[in-house]
């Protein structure tokens, strides 16, 4: 007891003991996992069968795997797409927002809360019903005698049209550009309309270089969240990434190879060539920042 005593009277102690269950959650259920699929990429483990050690093997195969390679194109093409499209939409509701009228944090609630209650799968069986060849898109169309597309059967429509799911999952980066943008200085403002400065140029020249913060924090991480997609496209493509594999997303390769071939070692090789790039383009982004975003304090991003 007096040395139980003894440890709780350092305040120290007293703050290990508050984060002792998330450390040991963290172990458990995150180091662990990581650590071990690190090793079992390095070795031929099929699920229910005991792991063989095979060096650089699934490294070796994955190099000459052609759906790697195709699975890795359409992912970054989807990224390209699905990225900028969700950024921007979310900035123009965030400067919608951002507005002083009646009832806007009424407003502000309702745009925000799709993001609470519609997870990616919800918004799949939606996207699915939409775009679905007697889905309600045909149906408008209809009303001005268009024929019927056949937007997800086709492999040409298809991966655009994908992308513009993330699109409708933009709350958490448009509340972060409210709140960006609800920390300019109104004076910077009063004092471009003195100068005679108009709204595109107010936008061009205070609002964006004022919020290239948060633009830089919200391309990296939907970009990371991008190179992970697999969700949505799973639902509605019925995880084939169909058609012809024309929405066939690394992820879903990965999850195929893990769930479907039951090729564990193989599948953990993917996941760590998809964390390096991940890690590779972060750096990337962070490393070009220096010139394009802006901090009050005078400095750089460097």
């Amino acid at each position: 007891m007096p040395v139980i005593k003894k440890f709780f009277k350092n305040r120290d102690n007293i703050g290990l003991v508050y984060i002792l269950p998330w450390f040991l959650g963290f172990v458990a259920f995150a180091l662990y996992p990581i650590l071990s699929s690190l090793y079992y990429s390095f070795t031929d483990f099929r699920l229910f069968r005991d792991a063989s050690w095979i060096g650089l093997g699934n490294y070796r195969r994955l190099l000459n795997d052609s759906l790697f390679y195709h699975s890795l194109r359409i992912t970054f093409i989807y990224v390209l797409i699905a990225v900028p499209l969700r950024l921007v939409f979310s900035l123009i509701i965030a400067i919608i927002l951002n507005t002083k009228v009646k009832f806007i944090n009424f407003y502000r609630t309702i745009y925000y809360l799709p993001s609470i209650f519609g997870g990616s799968v919800a918004i799949g069986v939606l996207w699915r019903f939409v775009f679905m060849r007697e889905g309600l898109l045909n149906s408008f169309l209809a009303l001005f005698g268009i024929g019927a597309q056949n937007w997800l059967g086709n492999p040409s429509t298809a991966l655009y049209v994908m992308s513009l799911l993330p699109m409708w999952q933009f709350g958490s980066s448009m509340l972060l550009f409210l709140a960006s943008l609800k920390q300019i200085p109104e004076s910077l403002f009063e004092a471009a309309t003195i100068d005679g400065a108009g709204r595109v140029k107010k936008f061009r020249h205070i609002t964006l270089p004022m919020i290239t913060p948060i633009i830089l924090f919200n391309v990296v991480m939907q970009t990371i969240n991008g190179f992970q997609e697999f969700s949505g496209i799973f639902i509605v493509t019925g995880g084939t990434g169909g058609p012809a594999r024309a929405t066939y997303v690394y992820s879903i390769l990965l999850y195929d190879q893990a769930f479907v071939n039951l090729n564990m070692g193989y599948a953990s090789a993917l996941s760590w060539v998809l964390f390096v790039i991940i890690i590779a383009l972060s750096l990337i982004i962070f490393k070009t920042s220096n010139r394009w975003v802006y901090y009050e304090d005078g400095g750089d991003s460097r």
